[in-house]
């Protein structure tokens, strides 16, 4: 099994009535994006104006090369609150996952996480959500 090339990783939560700066308060700490659901935003690359469907609220951990998808997990949950009932609170009003773009080096790449990060994930009720980019794809470059 070889090593994977990098991975991204964001944690996010989603919702209609999502207020970010409540988010913010009850995980004691700041998201790298967010907003209101209807709030018109512009993309970064592209320009394109557009309105956000629902609400959200994204940490983004620091881009690893190589593969460290445990790192990432730790990253973002350390810089967060630890008290479980406000995870408790949040995951019963909003959709909170752990997004990560996992890039393959080549065809038979593997990927490790242990007990103790899926359990971290787990007792805060956040999801993981991995998408994986074959090391052919020509959209290797373009991350999500």
């Amino acid at each position: 099994m070889g090593t994977l090339s990098h991975s991204i990783a964001t944690l996010r939560f989603f919702g209609d009535d999502l207020v970010p700066e409540e988010v913010s308060a009850l995980l004691c700490g700041a998201p790298t994006f967010s907003c209101l659901m209807g709030q018109v935003r512009i993309a970064p690359r592209t320009g394109h104006v557009y309105t956000a469907k629902t609400g959200s609220w994204r940490l983004r951990a620091t881009r690893r090369e190589p593969e460290d998808l445990e790192a990432q997990v730790f990253e973002i949950l350390d810089q967060l609150s630890q008290d479980l009932g406000v995870w408790a609170d949040l995951s019963s009003r909003y959709e909170p996952d752990l997004f990560c773009g996992i890039f393959m080096a080549s065809s038979n790449d593997g990927l490790p996480l242990s007990a103790s990060a899926l359990c971290a994930l787990g007792q805060r009720g956040v999801a993981l959500s991995l998408d994986i980019y074959d090391s052919d794809d020509e959209r290797l470059g373009a991350e999500p």
